[in-house]
């Protein structure tokens, strides 16, 4: 592993969002070295596409984060870091806190001693999660249209609010976010957290527990029975995945003025959109049908998060390009390119053979 300075680190590089940054910076003829430890669907895949497409500019190591010699060796070398390496599912928290941990937060821990070690530490961008908000109980919501809407009138959350981490999930990255804020506050870490709503769009697989809306995508194309938890009326900000590259590449652009910033980064009211319409529009897109069962809420979720992207719209010069309509027709039409218009469970035995609206659905 060189001592040298001149890559771009990302840690989970071959997952769904790393991938795209890694394609994003290495297209701009920087150097990137990709870190992941391959156990997620897909991220071979992914891995094999950037180096098939840039070639020796793109370094490929199967790094686990919970190893901080071999991560302290790779931010040594790093001229920068997306740390976006971690466990994303809620249902998987619950079956397994303690890897959930051992990944979130000491993964999150081993990234930023090895940074906070040298002289001139490199600038970290982590990814946190909406869910550090918990379920907001408190705040009153209406129903209205089909879709859940805040009674106040707010366009969205912002980052004042308060913290309430639900599950084992949001507790590990939860605590992970507030590691990388505070060292940046207490040791000068040039740091910055965007806590995330639901992120789509290319390079996402769309298993069980990665991405609800190109797994609801891949269920009408494979004639497979979609479940929703709760009534389908909740609402998320959906935000097309070259959007959010967009906003992190600003966010390090400009990490002298940004450095120990949260953002709350999603499509934002605009994009503010309920589970049913999703599926509808995806139903007019593909020209397919399934069935749409019910289940009960789940613990902690959420009727309606929006992200109030005010502060990144004011600090980072950014806003959301892609409309909701047009991004899910880009999703759709990368499944095909990609040949992934086919039923989910005959690629990931382990998804259980039909989609579910997930509690977390960013990553």
């Amino acid at each position: 592993m060189t001592s040298e300075r001149t890559h771009t680190l990302i840690t989970g590089g071959a997952g769904f969002i790393g991938s795209n940054v890694a394609h994003s910076l290495l297209r701009d003829g920087e150097r990137v070295t990709v870190a992941d430890n391959f156990s997620r669907a897909g991220v071979r895949q992914n891995a094999q596409w950037l180096k098939r497409t840039h070639g020796d500019r793109v370094r490929i190591v199967d790094v686990d984060v919970r190893d901080a010699e071999k991560v302290r060796l790779l931010v040594a070398g790093s001229r920068q870091v997306f740390h976006f390496a971690a466990q994303v599912a809620v249902t998987t928290s619950l079956e397994d806190p303690a890897a959930d941990l051992q990944t979130n937060v000491i993964g999150t821990f081993n990234v930023l001693e090895a940074a906070r070690a040298m002289r001139t530490p490199p600038p970290i961008l982590f990814t946190s999660t909406n869910k550090v908000y918990g379920g907001m109980g408190e705040v009153r919501v209406d129903l209205a249209e089909g879709a859940y809407r805040y009674a106040d009138g707010r366009r969205g959350v912002g980052e004042d609010a308060p913290l309430d981490f639900h599950s084992p999930y949001g507790c590990s990255k939860g605590a992970a976010d507030q590691y990388v804020h505070d060292y940046a506050r207490i040791f000068g870490l040039p740091t910055v957290v965007f806590r995330m709503s639901c992120i789509y769009g290319t390079r996402q697989f769309g298993t069980e527990d990665q991405g609800w809306v190109a797994h609801f995508a891949r269920a009408l194309f494979g004639s497979e029975p979609i479940t929703i938890y709760g009534d389908g009326c909740q609402v998320r900000d959906i935000l097309w995945i070259d959007d959010l590259v967009g906003a992190m590449r600003a966010a390090m652009d400009r990490i002298g003025s940004v450095s120990g910033q949260v953002f709350n980064m999603g499509g934002g009211a605009e994009n503010a959109v309920s589970v049913r319409t999703v599926i509808d529009r995806l139903r007019d897109i593909t020209g397919a049908d399934v069935p749409v069962a019910q289940a009960g809420w789940r613990p902690g979720d959420q009727r309606i998060y929006v992200s109030d992207t005010a502060k990144a719209e004011r600090m980072l010069g950014w806003k959301p390009r892609t409309s909701w309509r047009a991004g899910l027709e880009k999703l759709v039409e990368w499944l095909h390119e990609a040949d992934l218009a086919t039923p989910v469970a005959a690629r990931e035995p382990t998804s259980g053979g039909g989609a579910h609206a997930l509690a977390e659905a960013a990553r």
